[in-house]
Formats: structure tokens, C-alpha cells, sequence
């Protein structure tokens, strides 16, 4: 593939993950069994998405485990039925990422990447930002995952 057009197909599929209302990040339990599940992703470059979490429990076990995730979104689904060809069909953008999940320790990191969830889901409240890092910061687990190839896209019908 030309090197714009994989770069175009990788800003594309990025914007779907930036549109899309959550992220089902999949993972390995310690025992080997599938874990995935939808969770609150921001990005804050290219290459690097943030959520969070408590310090215990079953995402940091599998992270612990096995820091390989992978990531799949969708942005726009809409069932059509098409009259004209008598045919049902789904019309969507989808994206798919591989990434490697690691566990944030650094505070000026943490704190930049829940003021980037903050400014994506609830932006009107940020005056309220500062005082309730100072509060809860220590108890908060900041997850980063690091792409490890190109994200990816599909979509069928018209874009976003």
C-alpha cells in the first residue's frame, strides 16, 4: 500500500476511535481465557490511549498477566433495509487496533491523561478538574496502551 494512502487509512480509522462512545479493549486472563469488555478510551497522540481504573481487580491481573490488547471500535451503525434489492444490510465505520497495555506511574502523566478523559466526556466541568485530581489521584490507576502497529478501519455506506 502507497505510504498516503496507509497514512490516510490510519488517520481515518484513528478519527473512529476519537467518534466512537467507548472501546472494547480485549485482553488474556492470567489463566488464558478471553477478557474484553467496553471501557472509556482517550488518545492523546497517533500511537497512545489512556482510561481508568481502580488498582485492583481483573484488568490489571490481565494486564499483569499479558500486557497485549487489542482494541475495536465502531462509530456509526445503522441497520438499513435497501427496497430496491429487496436486501437487509448494516451500514458502519469500524476500527481495529493491536497495542500493549502498561500500568502509568509517573503523576504529571497521569494527571495530563485524566484531564484528557475529562476535557473528552465531560468538558463543561473542568473548573472542577484541579481539586478533584488533588483528591483522588493517589487512588487512581491510569492505564496507557501503546499502539504497536497502525490502526485500522472498514466501513461500508457513507463515511462518518
Amino acid at each position: 500500500m502507497r505510504k498516503a494512502a496507509r497514512q490516510k487509512d490510519e488517520a481515518w480509522a484513528l478519527d473512529v476511535f476519537d467518534r466512537a462512545p467507548y472501546i472494547t479493549v480485549s485482553m488474556t486472563r492470567p489463566d488464558g481465557s478471553p477478557y474484553g469488555l467496553p471501557l472509556s478510551l482517550v488518545r492523546s497522540d497517533s500511537r497512545t490511549f489512556y482510561f481508568h481504573c481502580a488498582g485492583e481487580g481483573e484488568k490489571i491481573d490481565c494486564i499483569k498477566a499479558n500486557p497485549l490488547v487489542s482494541l475495536s471500535a465502531v462509530s456509526r451503525c445503522a441497520p438499513r433495509y435497501e427496497a430496491e434489492k429487496n436486501n437487509f444490510t448494516m451500514y458502519y465505520n469500524s476500527a481495529v487496533a493491536l497495542g500493549r497495555a502498561s500500568i502509568v506511574d509517573d503523576d504529571a502523566e497521569k494527571i495530563e491523561a485524566l484531564r484528557l478523559i475529562c476535557q473528552r466526556f465531560l468538558p463543561a466541568y473542568m473548573d472542577n478538574f484541579d481539586e478533584a485530581v488533588a483528591r483522588s489521584l493517589s487512588r487512581t490507576t491510569i492505564i496507557k496502551i501503546t499502539l504497536t502497529e497502525p490502526p485500522v478501519g472498514k466501513s461500508k455506506g457513507n463515511t462518518h
